[in-house]
């Protein structure tokens, strides 16, 4: 399932898989619903050409490696899919905003 978060850094590697050549590597803070940050940040393969401080959506586990290659497993954990333009939250009845 696609959680959301913010890039907040670019990583560079001088070595790395050699499937990951050419990819880009960015630190993103997972966010919850309300845009607050929501655990420890995480390292990503930018798959759409995120940018420091946008919001994106990310997946994990075995679905990272989906969107970056069809045709070969690759050491992927964390996948950004989309960047999120804006976002309009409703808060579940009985629930503060």
């Amino acid at each position: 399932m696609p959680q959301l978060g913010r890039v907040i850094g670019t990583l560079w590697c001088t070595h790395k898989h050699p499937k990951l050549e050419g990819a880009k590597l960015q630190i993103l803070q997972p966010l919850d619903a309300q845009q607050k940050a929501s655990g420890t940040p995480i390292a990503c393969v930018d798959t759409v050409g995120a940018g420091p401080g946008e919001m994106v959506f990310y997946v994990t586990a075995y679905e990272a490696v989906i969107p970056y290659s069809m045709s070969d497993l690759v050491p992927i954990d964390a996948s950004i899919i989309g960047i999120v333009e804006q976002l309009h939250w409703v808060p579940p009845s009985g629930e503060n905003s």
